[in-house]
């Protein structure tokens, strides 16, 4: 979490900036939507990790919007995506999508770091860890056990949420 913190109070500090600026714009439509479907407002920095707050991000795999959402993960929370539209990118649409998504990925694990971790990898790999690990549930336990990515996503996004809430105290300021 430590290195995380570090890379976005330093290399990333601009894009933090920026980032901070741009929260003012959607995290009240993610607050609205996470407390409708009753999930933690805090997931709301899913975003910062997973798009930098950029609703045309578009990963190397594909994934697309503020929410990274890959084609057939898109298409089972109904997003639309045809060659003329591109449900992913709307701030609205997969936002609920997203909600529908991580309630289900807590439904599945009744753990938020399992969660974290399978948003990020796919629930198909934290089951495998789960199983390799004779029924471990504790993801720092089964973290060594995902692959690279996965791994570090639960700390980047700890280190996220840390440097969200405390960006003055590190000189870091908005830009708007």
């Amino acid at each position: 979490v430590k290195r995380y913190i570090e890379i976005y109070l330093s290399s990333r500090k601009a894009e933090i900036e920026k980032i901070i600026g741009l929260s003012k714009m959607f995290f009240p439509v993610f607050d609205e939507f996470l407390d409708r479907y009753d999930l933690p407002l805090e997931l709301k920095y899913l975003t910062i990790v997973e798009s930098g707050l950029d609703p045309l991000a578009t990963s190397r795999s594909g994934a697309a919007g503020l929410w990274q959402f890959l084609f057939n993960t898109g298409e089972m929370f109904e997003l639309n995506v045809t060659s003329y539209i591109d449900e992913r990118r709307d701030s609205y649409k997969s936002t609920e999508a997203a909600c529908k998504y991580l309630s289900y990925l807590y439904h599945t694990f009744n753990d938020w770091h399992l969660v974290l971790s399978s948003y990020n990898g796919g629930p198909g790999e934290v089951r495998k860890a789960i199983e390799r690990s004779n029924g471990e549930t504790n993801y720092w336990k089964i973290r060594p056990l995902l692959s690279e990515q996965a791994k570090n996503y639960v700390p980047a996004f700890i280190a996220a949420v840390y440097v969200m809430n405390f960006y003055q105290e590190h000189n870091i300021i908005p830009v708007e």
